[in-house]
C-alpha cells in the first residue's frame, strides 16, 4: 500500500526490519492537528508493529566471550532507598527494584564483601549464566539498532535532507577519539553559533549498553524534521534552539558491541590503573560528586572516576551546556525501568525552590502521562550523586530530566523500538511546548 513520505527516507539503512519498525513508529497517513497534539496518533502508528526477528540458534560457545568476566548477577535484600544507596556505594549496579529486593551486576570481589556489610544475597549467578537465559545473540550488522557509524550516517542524512533547518557538529572527542555528534535544529543559527532562542537538549546513550536510548533520541530528531511543515512543529523550529546528541558515550556503545556479542558494558572506554575498563559518565558530573550511590572502585559499574569531570565526554557536555545560556530544558534517555525522573538524584530532600519544584512535578506528570511511565523524584529510588540531571539544574538552572525507558532488560529486542519511540516522541513534544517559558507552569 502506498504511504506518505516519512522519516524512513532518512533511516535508510539496509535492513528491511529497521524500515518496518520505524514505519510502525513514525509514519502517518494523514496530517495531525495540534488540538490533538502533533503526535496524537503516535500510539496508533506504533501498531501493528513488525514482529521481532526470531533469535538465531545459539551455537556452542555463544557466550564464551563472557567466560572471563568476573561480574555476577545478584539479587540482594534491600528494604528502602537507604539500603539501595549503600549497595550502589558497595559496587552493585542496580538494574531492577522489587519489593524488598534489588537485582543487578557486581564484581565478584565486591559481592563477596556484601555479607560482611550486612546484606543478604538471595541469589547469584555468573554473568555468563545469566546471559544464557536473558540474552539473544547479537543481531546482524543490518539490525534495527544503530551502531556509531550508522548513527552518524543517519544524522548526516537528516542534515543533508533538511539543510535549511539543521546543522551537525561535534560536542567534543571521547577517550578513544570519536566525535560526540550533535544535530542542531534551528533555521536561524547553525553549528556552534550563539543564539538568543530558548533551547532544549535531548541526550541518549550515556551508558554503553542502553542502545534503545540512542534510537529514541534519533526518533525525536527524525520526527521533528518529518513533520516540519505541521504548524505547531514549525513553531518549535522557528522559535526554539533544539539539540539532539543521541550517542553521548560512543566508545562505550561500541565496546559493548565489539565482539559481536553484547558485553553488558555501562561505562566509557577509559583504561583504569587496575586495567578495568571505564568510568560511569553519569556519576562523573560535579554535583555532590561520589558522595553517595557511586563507587570509588574502578572495577565497579558505578565507578565515579578519579575526580569530577575526569572524562572528555562529560567535559564536552559541560562545555556545551555552559556556553548555551538559553538552555531551558534537558532530557537524558536511559534504560530500563519505565520512569520519568527529576532532581534531586544526589540527595533525598526535595528541590528547595517551591516554584521550581512545581515546574518539575508538572512537567514530569505530563511526560509520564504521554509515556505511561511513573513520575518521581530520582532519589526516591536511591541517592546517586554526580549525574547529568542534577548538575545541569544545580549549576545552570536547567529543568533537566532523566527518562528510564521501558523493558525488562538492557537488550529488549528490536520490537521495543516501535513501542518506546512514539511514546517518548510524544513526551518530547510536550517538553518543547513549554521550553520557551517553563515557569508558566508555576503560575
Amino acid at each position: 500500500m502506498a504511504r506518505k513520505p516519512s522519516v524512513l527516507l532518512y533511516f535508510h539503512n539496509r535492513s528491511s526490519m529497521k524500515k518496518n519498525l520505524l514505519a510502525a513508529a513514525l509514519a502517518f497517513n494523514a496530517p495531525l492537528a495540534f488540538c490533538l497534539g502533533p503526535y496524537a496518533q503516535l500510539e496508533q502508528a506504533a501498531g501493528p508493529r513488525a514482529a521481532a526477528p526470531a533469535p538465531e540458534p545459539r551455537l556452542p560457545g555463544a557466550f564464551d566471550h563472557l567466560a572471563a568476566d568476573t561480574r555476577y548477577w545478584v539479587t540482594v535484600a534491600a528494604e528502602d532507598k537507604f539500603d539501595r544507596t549503600a549497595l550502589l556505594a558497595a559496587g552493585l549496579d542496580i538494574a531492577e527494584i522489587r519489593e524488598g529486593f534489588v537485582s543487578g551486576l557486581i564484581e565478584k570481589t565486591a559481592m563477596e564483601q556484601l555479607a560482611a556489610k550486612g546484606f543478604f544475597v538471595k541469589s547469584r549467578q555468573p554473568i555468563r549464566d545469566y546471559a544464557k537465559n536473558h540474552l539473544k545473540d547479537f543481531p546482524a550488522a543490518d539490525a534495527p539498532y544503530h551502531n556509531y557509524a550508522e548513527t552518524l550516517e543517519e544524522l548526516r542524512a537528516l542534515a543533508a535532507a533538511n539543510p535549511a533547518e539543521t546543522s551537525l557538529f561535534s560536542l567534543g572527542k571521547t577517550v578513544q577519539g570519536r566525535d560526540i555528534w550533535c544535530l542542531r535544529i534551528n533555521p536561524a543559527e547553525k553549528g556552534e553559533a550563539p543564539s538568543a532562542r530558548p533551547a532544549a537538549f535531548f541526550m541518549g546513550n550515556h551508558h554503553g549498553r542502553e542502545h534503545l536510548s540512542n534510537e529514541v533520541a534519533l526518533g525525536v530528531a527524525a520526527y521533528l524534521l518529518e513533520r516540519k511543515t505541521d504548524p505547531e512543529i514549525r513553531r518549535y523550529l522557528d522559535t526554539l534552539d533544539i539539540y539532539v546528541a543521541p550517542m553521548t558515550n560512543p566508545d562505550g556503545a561500541e565496546y559493548d558491541l565489539q565482539t559481536g556479542k553484547y558485553r553488558w558494558h555501562r561505562k566509557n572506554a577509559r583504561v583504569n590503573p587496575d586495567k578495568s575498563i571505564g568510568v560511569d559518565l553519569n556519576r562523573n558530573y560535579d554535583s555532590r560528586w561520589c558522595q553517595a550511590g557511586a563507587s570509588h572502585s574502578p572495577g565497579a559499574d558505578t565507578y565515579c572516576g578519579p575526580y569530577a569531570f575526569s572524562e572528555p565526554e562529560t567535559l564536552a557536555v559541560k562545555a556545551f551546556i555552559e556556553t548555551r545560556p538559553g538552555l531551558r530544558t534537558l532530557m537524558s534517555y536511559h534504560s530500563y525501568s519505565s520512569l520519568l525522573l527529576y532532581p534531586w538524584a544526589g540527595k533525598s530532600t526535595p528541590v528547595e525552590s517551591a516554584r521550581d519544584r512545581k515546574v518539575f512535578e508538572t512537567m514530569a506528570k505530563a511526560m509520564a502521562a504521554a509515556t505511561g511511565y511513573r513520575p518521581q523524584q530520582a532519589s526516591d529510588l536511591y541517592v546517586a550523586t554526580g549525574d547529568t540531571m542534577d548538575w545541569a539544574y544545580e549549576k545552570r538552572g536547567v529543568f533537566a530530566f532523566t527518562t528510564e525507558l521501558e523493558g525488562t532488560t538492557f537488550y529488549p529486542g528490536a520490537a521495543m523500538i516501535g513501542k518506546a519511540v512514539p511514546r517518548n516522541v510524544k513526551a518530547a513534544m510536550y517538553m518543547l511546548s513549554v521550553t520557551e517559558d517553563p515557569y508558566k507552569l508555576a503560575q
